[in-house]
């Protein structure tokens, strides 16, 4: 996927590397004292308006996004969030310690360890 030379130039690699459900609840969670409607989110995060629909619809399953007619904000349990933000890290941690297509391997071999629980 390529990405305008704009974006290429004005971004930090950390922001380039970052899926677009992060680049949202990153957003939202850095202005959670405002609501947004889908094309704002969209524009702020660069997030495809295309792909910004499906990426809230999904975090709004999980919890992490409300809605409200045409707006959407972040969610206001902070529990929620937080644990959703650390799952992420440890998975990103464990993908980049074992490979992502390896997770099953390692939770099998941690539990035969019985380091899991």
């Amino acid at each position: 996927m390529s990405i305008d030379i704009e974006r290429f130039e004005d971004e930090d690699a950390d922001a380039l590397d970052r899926t677009n459900a992060e680049r949202v609840v990153g957003f939202l969670a850095t202005n959670d004292d405002r609501a947004w409607t889908q094309s704002e989110i969209s524009d702020r995060t660069g997030v495809k308006r295309g792909s910004i629909g499906p990426v809230l619809s999904r975090l709004h399953d999980r919890g992490l996004v409300r809605h409200r007619g045409r707006f959407w904000a972040i969610t206001d349990d902070e529990e929620r969030l937080t644990g959703a933000i650390a799952l992420h890290r440890i998975t990103e941690s464990l993908d980049e310690r074992y490979g992502s297509e390896n997770r099953e391997a390692w939770l099998e071999h941690a539990a035969d360890d019985g380091t899991t629980e």
